[in-house]
């Protein structure tokens, strides 16, 4: 593996997770999927909004974080209508955005069980 590509997807894991603690993200949880074949990605970055504003603000204030501290923008966005869970893909990292009750319901922690898990404090 190309470590300067690693070190790439770690800067942006960290500046990533500095964007939702910005604006209060809670119960983040970090999968590192870098040891699972399958894996669609190096990254999983799983958090909480605590309504449909917190979960598009909290979208919208990673987008803005790391375009301005890194000049990346992600490849590709979903979920900003119904703001019930969002997504955003970074090809490396994929950033998860849920509300609380659809996080339960989808439980991407227990999908992905042979991960890495790194849990974050809220601040």
């Amino acid at each position: 593996m190309n470590k300067q590509k690693l070190d790439e997807s770690n800067i942006l894991l960290e500046t990533i997770i500095e964007g939702v603690q910005e604006v209060k993200g809670k119960d983040m949880t970090i999968l590192d999927l870098r040891n699972i074949e399958t894996a669609v990605c190096k990254y999983f970055v799983i958090c909480t909004g605590t309504s449909n504003i917190h979960v598009s603000s909290i979208s919208d204030n990673v987008r803005k974080y790391v375009s301005k501290e890194l000049n990346e923008k992600p490849w590709n966005t979903e979920g900003q209508n119904s703001a019930e869970w969002i997504l955003m893909d970074y090809s490396d990292i994929v950033l998860h955005v849920f509300q609380e009750q659809t996080r339960d319901f989808y439980t991407l922690e227990d999908l992905w069980g042979d991960a890495n898990i790194r849990m974050i404090e809220n601040l």
